[in-house]
């Protein structure tokens, strides 16, 4: 691996860990997007699968697995520093106890909505993005970043917000409008995954020449 392949890979993977982790905080928030009702993490959270698509075109299937296990340890560990944060004894003169237990102290049932939506979107993404692209033998990358992101989308809404919010909010109307922005995203996204995919496969054609 050339130095500007190594730095570029970093990047994106840590790009990546970045958008999970943002997601992951801010997801208890609702919020309207064109009249729509979706959690505010919908827009950190669908960027981190154009940039396991785009890791997943230029180093394969297996550099993209490892990027979502390796976020799932991310996830976990924020978790639980947020937990001990949020229980640790404040300073005498720390006020702001309660407002901060809010913003960052998730719930168990959302944190444990977020890591299930995360490991089974997320793996299904991978999964399907490759067998598209086995079975369009490479071609079409705007069709399969499209396919993959759009139906796993669809899972992470449904188990997401099923499990966080049943009972509670109106999961139906929350799952179909985070979907939509979703969907909305990813087809906004596909400039950006061929300006990475081909900025680096031009820049490591060069390098090899």
């Amino acid at each position: 691996m050339t130095r500007f392949e190594r730095k570029t890979y970093t990047l994106l993977v840590s790009l990546f860990m970045g958008g999970l982790t943002a997601a992951a905080f801010i997801s208890s928030k609702i919020i309207t997007v064109f009249g729509l009702a979706v959690p505010a993490g919908v827009l950190a959270y669908s960027l981190t699968f154009a940039v396991s698509d785009a890791i997943g075109e230029i180093w394969g299937r297996e550099r993209a697995e490892e990027t979502v296990a390796c976020g799932f340890a991310v996830l976990i560990m924020a978790t639980g520093l947020a937990y001990l944060s949020v229980h640790w004894p404040g300073a005498v003169f720390w006020n702001g106890q309660e407002a901060f237990a809010k913003v960052v102290g998730s719930t168990p049932r959302i944190v444990a909505a977020s890591l299930l939506a995360y490991v089974v979107s997320q793996k299904h993404d991978v999964w399907l993005f490759h067998l598209l692209r086995d079975r369009m033998q490479g071609r079409h990358l705007w069709l399969r970043n499209n396919l993959s992101t759009m139906c796993s989308q669809f899972l992470d809404s449904v188990i997401f917000v099923t499990v966080a919010f049943y009972g509670v909010m109106p999961v139906v109307d929350i799952i179909i409008g985070q979907w939509l922005v979703k969907m909305l995203i990813a087809a906004c996204d596909t400039p950006v995954v061929y300006a990475i995919v081909g900025g680096i496969r031009g820049r490591l054609r060069t390098a090899t020449a």
